[in-house]
């Protein structure tokens, strides 16, 4: 569990750069990073990085879709991360 909870850490740590990186070269008008690799991070592990993110740069925040699957991913990492407390794996 310690593990799990040390890979949630590191991967919401990318995802929260990365929302940064974006929105600093949306200003410059620089190459963006795609929506689907800020999706992808923020489901599969990182909803926390990513949920601090957005509120944090202002960024994506109209985006209905971001903050559901930031939510879903933080729904999906909470309750896993329970069941390997529940079950002390």
């Amino acid at each position: 569990m310690l593990i799990y909870g040390i890979l949630l850490a590191v991967i919401s740590a990318v995802t929260f750069i990365l929302y940064g990186a974006d929105k600093g070269r949306a200003k410059r008008g620089a190459w963006r990073i795609p929506e689907k690799v800020l999706l992808g991070f923020s489901f599969f592990g990182g909803a926390p990085g990513g949920l601090l993110g957005m509120l944090a740069f202002r960024h994506k925040t109209r985006h209905w879709y971001f903050w559901a699957i930031n939510l879903l991913g933080i729904a999906w990492q909470a309750a896993l991360f329970g069941a390997l407390a529940y079950f002390g794996v």
